[in-house]
Order: C-alpha cells, then sequence, then structure tokens
C-alpha cells in the first residue's frame, strides 16, 4: 500500500499514544484512528521529543508503561513512524506565538510543517491558531 492509497495521517503527541497503549479511554474518533493505523490504513507520525517524554514520564512513575514496551508496541504497526526534528519545523515553531511551552510548540510545529490534524487533548493547543487538532 502507497502513501497515496492510504486514507489519512496524524501526528501524536505523547497522552494520545500513551493512553492507546495503556488501553486507557480515548475518545471514539480518536481510538477509530488508532484502530485504523493497527490494521494498516492510517499513518501516525510520533516526533522523537515523545519518545522522550515517555522515558520521563515512565522513570518518574507518571504513566504505568515503559520505553520498551513502546518499542515492542511499534514494532508491531509500522504506520507508526519515527519524525524528527529538523530545521524546517523549527522554524515553523517559530511562528507560533500562541502555545508558550517550547516542547508543545514543537509537536504542534511538526503537525503545522507536515500538514496534518494533531491528536492531542491539550486546551491550549487545541486552541491554537497555527494547528489543527483532533480528539473529540
Amino acid at each position: 500500500m502507497t502513501n497515496a492509497t492510504l486514507a489519512s495521517e496524524f501526528v501524536t503527541d505523547t497522552i494520545g499514544l500513551v493512553l492507546r497503549i495503556e488501553q486507557r479511554r480515548l475518545s471514539e474518533k480518536v481510538k477509530s484512528i488508532f484502530d485504523s493505523v493497527e490494521f494498516g490504513s492510517t499513518i501516525v507520525y510520533i516526533l522523537a521529543i515523545v519518545f522522550a517524554e515517555i522515558l520521563y514520564l515512565s522513570e518518574k512513575q507518571r504513566i504505568r508503561i515503559s520505553i520498551d514496551e513502546v518499542g515492542d508496541y511499534l514494532k508491531k504497526y509500522p504506520n507508526y513512524k519515527e519524525c524528527s526534528l529538523n530545521f524546517a519545523v523549527i522554524l515553523s515553531t517559530a511562528e507560533i506565538t500562541d502555545i508558550p511551552e517550547l516542547h508543545d510548540r514543537l509537536i504542534a510545529s511538526t503537525a503545522r510543517h507536515l500538514d496534518r490534524e494533531l491528536i492531542i487533548n491539550d486546551s491550549i493547543i487545541q486552541a491554537s491558531a497555527f494547528v489543527k487538532t483532533v480528539w473529540w
């Protein structure tokens, strides 16, 4: 299956991915997106900073999953794609003026740069004029 035949593509933040792997409650819309990734008809991009945040939250025991469990999960579903920071994303980050926290801006700017909706439940990012989001 080529990218041209895929139904859609998204970017996810940390909490969306964590809730999916921990099998916690998600909105039906977000659950269906993750279901379609696992089925192979949707791509979700994951920024490297999301992995770093999962490592941190796991080490602080704020989430149940470990970074190793995330790796095992991602190996099963190749439609999750790692996305690195690059200069173009950083330039896009500089343009976002309504999200104060840098890490959140990086995640939002990745979605903006890729022109994809961001799976996120953060109300500040959802209210941003610079990024399209999906949660409910």
